[in-house]
C-alpha cells in the first residue's frame, strides 16, 4: 500500500517518540535527552539516546539509529506498512485506503470470517481442555512437563472425541456451515458433518500478528495420523508459517532456533529460549526462509538427531545460506529432539551446547563421512574429493584456507594432498566464469562503503555529520548556506541527498525535519540509520557561541581542504584551473562560520 508522504509525515508528528520507546525500554532524563539500555543489542552501561526535539533515537554502541516509525519496525520486526498503521491508530488517524474491486472485498470478507471462526474454535479447545472432558489433554501436556502458564501462554487445548461438537458450537455462534469447513474445522458430507479435529492435544498455530491461522492436533487415542495439521485454506498456508514467530519476533537472544515439532519449540519457550520456531509438518520451504530473514541473520538447526532430522537439516541449510543467513547445528546426542534434552539436561546445560554449536560446513563433512567406507582406500579417496570439491566452492581464498584447516583437523587429514586435490579441482573450473571477487567488506552496498572510506579518512564523516547537523537547524538561508558549503565537499553521496534537500527546504520556506528525511528512506535501513547518525552529531547546545563558531569553522575548513586537495588531483595538466584551486587554497583561512546560535 502506498501512502503519500504527507500522510507518513502526519502520522510521524503526531506520534511521540519517547512516549513510543519508554513503553518498551526502560528511559531516564539527562538534560533534554533521555537514556537507555539499546533494545537492540545487550549492554549495561546506556548508550540508547532518544531526543524529544529532533524525533529520533540513536544508539552510540550498535549504531542503531531511526524516527518513531523506524523503532517500531526494528523492536517489533514489522513491516513499513504495519509500523505506520499501529501508529496512525493510536494518533486517531484514518490512513488512506485503496478502492477494492468486488472480488478483492469478497476475499477479504472470506478472510476476516475465517479469522472469526479460527479464535472462536480456539477459545473453544482452550476452556475444553481445563473442563472434566479435557482431563486426558491435560495429563499428556502435564506429563510432558508443561506449566499451566505455558499451556496458556500457547493457547493449547483440546479436542473432544464427539463427532461434530465443534461443528455444533461454531453453528451456535451464527457461523455459517460453508465457512466452517472452508476454515478446515469440519467435512461435510451427505450423510451430515464431522470434526476434523477429534479427541486431540490441539496446538493454535498464529500468524506473526498473533491471528490464529490454523491448528495442529496430536492423537492422544489409537488411530492415525498422530499429528494432524490444518488443510490449506485462504488464511493458512503451512509453507509461509512458521509456528512459534509470534512470540520468537520479540526475543533479542539475536538469533533464532529452528525446531520441527510444536513441543520443541514449546519446551524452550518454558526453559527461556524465546527465539525457538518450527516448520509446520513440512520440510524448511523457500517462503519460510524468507520470512526468517526478516527477522534474524542466525539461525541454530535443532532437527532431531534420527536419519530423518539430519536429511532435513541438509536440505534446510543451503536455502539459509541463499538467503544470507549464519547457520550452525546444534549436536544433541544422545538425546532425538530438543524437547528431549531440555527435560534430562536442563536450561543451563542447553545453553552450553548452544554456545558449542557445529558450523554448517563442519557438520556437513561429518554427515558426509556417514555416505564412505574409510576403510576402504577407494572410498576414503572419494570422501577426500568430495571435501576437495565443496571447499573449492569457497570464493574468497582466505575462507577457504580456514575451512580446509578447519575441515582437515576434525577428520584428521593431511592438508597439503587435500590443499593440492582442492587445487586441481579449482583449476579445472577456472574456464568457466568466475563470480565477482568477494567484498573485503562483506555484502554491503555502494553507500556504506563509502560511508566506511570516509570513515578512515581522519575522521571526516564525523565532520560531515557535524555540518550538515549544524545546517539543518541554522537559520541561514539557501545563499547563505550555500556559500559556506559546497555538495562536493561531502564525499558520502547520502550526506550530499541530505545537503540537496536542506537547501530545496530553504529555497521553499520549509523547516527540515530530521526526522522526515528517516522517513523518506525507511526502505533502505542502513540509509535510514545513517540519516539519523547524521543527527546524533549536533553540538551540545550548552557550547558558548566561541566554542560553536571554532568547532564548526574547523570542520568546514577540513572538508573544503580536502575537496580542494581532490579537485588539484584532477585539473593536473589544467594550468588554469590549478590557478583557480590553489587561490581558493589561499583563502581558507578567511572561510569562517560565525554568529550563529543553535
Amino acid at each position: 500500500m502506498y501512502y503519500p508522504e504527507e500522510v507518513i509525515e502526519e502520522v510521524r508528528s503526531r506520534s511521540d517518540i519517547v512516549a513510543v520507546v519508554s513503553a518498551r525500554v526502560r528511559l531516564s532524563k539527562r538534560g533534554s535527552d533521555y537514556w537507555g539500555c539499546c533494545p537492540f543489542h545487550n549492554e549495561k552501561t546506556p548508550s540508547f539516546k532518544v531526543s524529544p526535539s529532533r524525533q529520533m533515537y540513536h544508539c552510540f554502541g550498535c549504531g542503531a539509529g531511526g524516527n518513531v516509525i523506524s523503532f517500531l519496525m526494528a523492536y517489533d520486526n514489522s513491516s513499513f506498512q504495519e509500523a505506520l498503521e499501529q501508529l496512525a491508530g493510536a494518533a486517531g488517524i484514518t490512513l488512506p485506503q485503496r478502492e477494492q474491486s468486488e472480488s478483492e472485498k469478497q476475499e477479504e470478507s472470506l478472510r476476516t470470517r475465517l479469522l472469526e471462526i479460527n479464535a472462536e474454535a480456539a477459545r473453544r479447545f482452550f476452556y475444553q481442555l481445563r473442563e472434566a472432558q479435557g482431563e486426558q489433554g491435560r495429563k499428556y501436556l502435564e506429563g510432558r512437563g508443561l506449566s499451566r502458564e505455558t499451556m496458556r501462554r500457547f493457547g493449547l487445548g483440546y479436542a473432544v472425541p464427539e463427532q461434530k461438537s465443534l461443528f455444533e458450537y461454531l453453528r451456535s455462534k451464527g457461523f455459517r456451515e460453508e465457512d466452517i469447513q472452508s476454515a478446515g474445522l469440519a467435512r461435510i458430507r451427505e450423510r451430515g458433518a464431522s470434526d476434523m479435529f477429534r479427541e486431540r492435544v490441539i496446538y493454535p498455530i498464529m500468524d506473526r500478528r498473533s491471528r490464529v491461522i490454523g491448528f495442529g492436533g496430536r492423537l492422544l487415542g489409537p488411530g492415525e495420523p498422530k499429528y494432524l495439521n490444518s488443510p490449506q485454506t485462504p488464511v493458512f498456508d503451512k509453507r509461509r508459517n512458521l509456528y512459534g514467530l509470534h512470540l520468537a519476533r520479540a526475543s533479542r537472544r539475536g538469533y533464532f532456533i529452528l525446531c520441527e515439532g510444536y513441543m520443541d519449540v514449546i519446551a524452550l519457550h518454558q526453559a527461556g529460549f524465546d527465539c525457538a520456531v518450527a516448520t509446520l509438518g513440512t520440510a524448511l520451504t523457500p517462503e519460510q526462509t524468507a520470512l526468517l530473514k526478516r527477522y534474524t541473520t542466525k539461525i541454530i538447526l535443532t532437527y532431531d538427531s534420527d536419519a530423518a532430522g539430519v536429511k532435513a537439516a541438509m536440505r534446510a541449510i543451503p536455502l539459509l545460506l541463499d538467503e544470507g543467513i549464519e547457520v550452525k547445528v546444534l549436536n544433541m546426542r544422545p538425546y532425538k529432539d530438543p524437547d528431549e534434552c531440555i527435560v534430562h539436561e536442563g536450561a543451563e546445560a542447553f545453553e552450553e551446547r548452544i554456545a558449542k554449536a557445529d558450523n554448517y560446513f563442519l557438520y556437513q563433512t561429518d554427515v558426509w563421512k556417514q555416505a564412505y567406507d574409510l576403510q576402504d582406500p577407494t572410498e576414503r579417496t572419494a570422501y577426500h574429493r568430495k571435501l576437495a570439491e565443496e571447499l573449492s566452492r569457497f570464493d574468497d581464498r582466505l575462507e577457504r584456507d580456514n575451512y580446509l584447516a578447519s575441515v582437515c583437523a576434525r577428520q584428521g587429514i593431511a592438508e597439503a594432498p587435500l590443499r593440492e586435490m582442492m587445487d586441481r579441482i579449482g583449476n579445472r573450473r577456472a574456464g568457466q566464469p568466475k563470480p565477482a571477487p568477494a567484498d573485503p567488506d562483506g555484502d554491503v552496498s555502494e553507500e556504506q562503503l563509502q560511508l566506511k572510506q570516509t570513515r578512515a579518512d581522519g575522521g571526516l564523516v564525523a565532520a560531515e555529520q557535524t555540518l550538515l547537523a549544524w545546517a539543518c537547524s541554522s537559520g541561514l538561508s539557501a545563499g547563505q548556506l550555500s556559500s559556506l558549503l559546497r555538495e562536493e565537499d561531502f564525499r558520502a553521496e547520502l550526506h550530499r541527498a541530505i545537503f540537496r534537500r536542506i537547501l530545496a527546504d530553504r529555497e521553499a520556506g520549509r523547516k527540515t525535519v530530521p526526522a522526515a528525511l528517516v522517513s523518506a528512506c525507511l526502505e533502505n535501513e542502513e540509509e535510514a540509520r545513517q540519516t539519523a547518525a547524521v543527527f546524533t552529531h549536533a553540538l551540545p547546545e550548552d557550547l558558548s557561541a566561541q566554542e560553536r563558531e571554532r568547532i564548526l569553522t574547523e570542520n568546514l575548513r577540513r572538508l573544503r581542504r580536502r575537496s580542494l586537495d581532490e579537485a588539484l588531483r584532477e585539473a593536473a595538466g589544467d594550468p588554469v584551473r590549478m590557478q583557480k584551486i590553489i587561490r581558493e587554497m589561499k583563502e581558507l583561512p578567511r572561510l569562517t562560520v560565525a554568529g550563529e546560535k543553535p
